[in-house]
């Protein structure tokens, strides 16, 4: 089959024909239909997190079922389906509690093995983390729910109750950030955002969110969706009493270590959360609200691409063009 192949970090990523994918016995392989290019892709290239080499890039995925393991039992051929970006091991105690975001065996496609950047993709465990799409949610639509959309949907509603009157901040207008604009203006809050980027911030606007340079003690949630150590603690600052972070921004060198206003924490009881993700059992509520038109994650593709140009695409978040906003989607057609 063909996919989007790098030898070594850094290097130029390229076309390549590469042996078809073996299916698990407990697994299943997807023809890629659409595939979203995210900057942990882009983490992964740079040699930001190990992945074995040569690589194939993705991880935000949708497409149609084409092999199948024996032992699994909720899935046919031909179904329509998409995957979290981190999959369960299917045996294990957090898996067992729906909790398989956390497991601490889990597999990602495009990091641990063969992303979706080709012609199709391994998902393991398939009966843990396949999820079956309704005819009525797109291929590219799905895609965008992969890794951004549905780590959003999680950090926003997984960590606790939401006040139907709550005000929530959002430190950063990329994939995560926009998606986490979107579900909260869905859900009927208040969303203020901070961005230095025009393009990032028209387009947050157009999704709901008021875009202000800073904010204090104003927000029930705040959500770090950048990842550095300026956005966080400005986050945890935005918190109203007993009101609660939520870390999903990857923390990466020196900010992996990066202080919080720690006296804040205990004197106004705000609470501190990662998110990770979301599992497979929890995207039902979600599939829902796009079903009925409640979300349009495809609102969030800025543009889609053929996917032999993946690469180049990956390639060009080294210098993103001023003025772009929104994600990029790879698209196969069938």
């Amino acid at each position: 089959m063909r996919a989007i192949v790098y030898d070594a970090v850094g290097e130029p990523p390229r076309v390549a024909e590469v042996p078809e994918p073996v299916c698990p016995a407990d697994g299943a392989v997807v023809e890629v239909r659409a595939t979203g290019i995210c900057r942990s892709d882009w983490h992964a290239w740079r040699g930001h997190d190990p992945v074995p080499l040569p690589h194939i890039p993705g991880h935000e995925f949708a497409g149609e079922v084409v092999a199948i393991g024996p032992t699994v039992r909720g899935f046919s051929l031909g179904d329509r389906v998409t995957a979290p970006f981190v999959n369960g091991c299917g045996r294990c105690e957090f898996c067992a509690a729906g909790q398989a975001q956390i497991c601490p065996d889990q597999t990602q496609p495009g990091f641990t093995h063969p992303g979706s950047f080709a012609e199709r993709v391994v998902v393991r465990a398939a009966d843990t983390n396949l999820v079956r799409l309704p005819d009525s949610v797109g291929f590219v639509a799905a895609a965008a729910l992969g890794c951004r959309f549905a780590t959003a949907f999680r950090a926003l509603t997984g960590h606790g109750p939401v006040p139907g009157d709550a005000t929530v901040a959002v430190y950063g207008a990329g994939g995560v950030g926009l998606s986490a604009i979107m579900i909260a203006n869905a859900l009927g809050l208040r969303v203020l955002a901070v961005d230095p980027s025009p393009a990032a911030g028209s387009l947050a606007a157009s999704l709901g969110a008021v875009i202000v340079h800073e904010i204090d003690q104003q927000a029930h949630i705040a959500i770090d969706a950048y990842g550095s150590a300026a956005t966080a603690e400005a986050s945890v600052r935005a918190l109203r009493r007993g009101g609660r972070h939520v870390q999903v921004g990857l923390m990466l060198g020196a900010d992996a270590r990066a202080p919080l206003p720690w006296d804040l924490v205990v004197a106004r009881e705000l609470r501190v959360a990662g998110s990770h993700g979301m599992a497979a059992v929890d995207y039902p509520p979600m599939i829902d609200l796009v079903a009925r038109g409640r979300l349009d994650p495809g609102r969030l593709v800025g543009s889609t691409i053929p996917l032999e140009a993946a690469g180049v695409a990956l390639t060009t978040m080294d210098s993103p063009i001023p003025g772009r906003a929104g994600m990029v989607v790879a698209v196969r057609e069938a």
